[in-house]
């Protein structure tokens, strides 16, 4: 912050570089008038309603795949191709198929998250302790119970870093979506006051973006917590 303010004052122009005070001024500005919540649950909401289509297809995904050496055969080398392709290089495209609107910024970040939800749920299955799917199948437990029973909750350690992963990349992408092709959401509001030269206002969205990305990130870390209270911590692998 002192580095910053001494930064502001050496630039001496607030449309370039606009003081600490001036944006937390504008972020209490846009508090009171509720234009910052309101963009930010526009936003939130997109996230939350991605990464929930991402997860019901890739878990499911994941564990056919972490189960099946076929499927993981015929899956594996599709999502390998689409992985590397970052989800902002199909705005264009989207734009297109999708128009403004909700839907491109919801395609993008379920894109986006996919990856590493499936990814993290294949290896979490690839990684369950063989003895336990033998000792269940030698006392006659069905397959579709032993996947539900043993294999889910085994992995589902990993398939919450995958999903932690996920929520970071989706909401990494929502934002470069929204700055193109939504009418609203914290990306709109940051390139909206950027064409008017209100610096201080788009730095006050940029910062309700980390903030709400940490909430975010918390909230799941929480939920790692709560459902795998068993399991040795992942963060450093996040």
């Amino acid at each position: 912050m002192i580095v910053w303010e001494l930064a502001a004052r050496w630039k001496g122009n607030t449309v370039l570089l606009p003081s600490p005070l001036r944006v937390l001024d504008s972020l209490w500005q846009l508090a009171l008038n509720l234009e910052l919540f309101e963009h930010a649950i526009i936003s939130f909401s997109r996230m939350l309603l991605s990464v929930a289509l991402a997860a019901g297809i890739a878990i499911p995904l994941g564990l056919l795949m972490g189960r099946s050496r076929l499927a993981e055969d015929l899956v594996d080398p599709l999502i390998e191709i689409l992985r590397p392709i970052s989800g902002i290089a199909w705005i264009p495209l989207a734009l297109f198929l999708f128009g403004i609107g909700h839907a491109l910024p919801t395609f993008i970040m379920f894109y986006t998250a996919f990856f590493p939800i499936v990814i993290g749920t294949v290896a979490g299955v690839q990684g369950v302790d063989r003895r336990l799917i033998d000792a269940a199948r030698t006392m006659g437990v069905p397959e579709a119970t032993i996947v539900m029973r043993v294999v889910l909750p085994a992995a589902l350690p990993a398939i919450l870093v995958g999903v932690r992963l996920g929520v970071a990349a989706g909401w990494t992408a929502v934002v470069a979506a929204e700055l193109v092709g939504a009418p609203s959401g914290l990306g709109y509001a940051v390139e909206w006051y950027r064409e008017l030269l209100m610096t201080p206002k788009v730095m006050a969205f940029i910062a309700m973006i980390g903030v709400l990305g940490y909430l975010c990130d918390a909230a799941v870390r929480r939920l790692q917590v709560a459902f795998t209270p068993w399991a040795p911590r992942t963060e450093a692998i996040a």
